[in-house]
């Protein structure tokens, strides 16, 4: 396998032999297609965006917890896959996670906050579906303020990374 760019159906099987559950996998597809989406309004990899929105929840393989995220870029990181796909699992979670908060969460301190513009791509498609279901913006920030407060850093990281992915006037130019 290409563990550059592997294939869509290369990224499903890989998902299949891990014992990612089903709903994973749909959900996984669903953030590919919408991830995908968003690209088509910048020039980005979008083979790397592909192959890290099939792959964002791998590590769901062995927990549905937060750690997740770094379980997955554990498993890519030991398969060889390149720093690339592995940066897009490991910051994909929300708006991304600053070292103070992830301690405050249980994880090692690092900053989890999505970087390169594929990154932040893959997160945020990830935060615009529930499950295999498209949801907007306006229901996303509901629910995180319902869990976390409508003051918490997360919920502003949130509407900015919607405003420059979603509102910029980037994004407002179609090709």
């Amino acid at each position: 396998m290409n563990y550059k760019y592997p294939t869509k159906d290369q990224s499903i099987s890989l998902l299949k032999s891990l014992n990612c559950p089903p709903w994973i996998i749909d959900h996984s597809i669903q953030v590919a297609h919408k991830a995908l989406n968003l690209a088509k309004n910048f020039e980005v990899d979008l083979k790397l965006i592909r192959v890290g929105a099939l792959l964002h929840d791998i590590g769901r393989c062995k927990s549905d917890g937060l750690d997740h995220a770094i379980i997955g870029a554990r498993i890519l990181k030991e398969m060889g896959f390149p720093r690339e796909v592995v940066n897009i699992v490991e910051r994909h979670i929300g708006a991304g996670i600053n070292p103070e908060e992830a301690v405050k969460l249980g994880l090692p301190e690092k900053d989890y906050r999505p970087l390169t513009l594929e990154e932040k791509i893959v997160a945020h498609a990830d935060n615009l579906l529930h499950g295999s279901q498209e949801v907007d913006i306006d229901e996303v920030i509901r629910k995180w303020e319902s869990h976390l407060g409508n003051k918490h850093p997360s919920i502003d990281r949130l509407k900015k990374l919607h405003a420059e992915l979603i509102i910029s006037p980037k994004a407002s130019n179609s090709y």
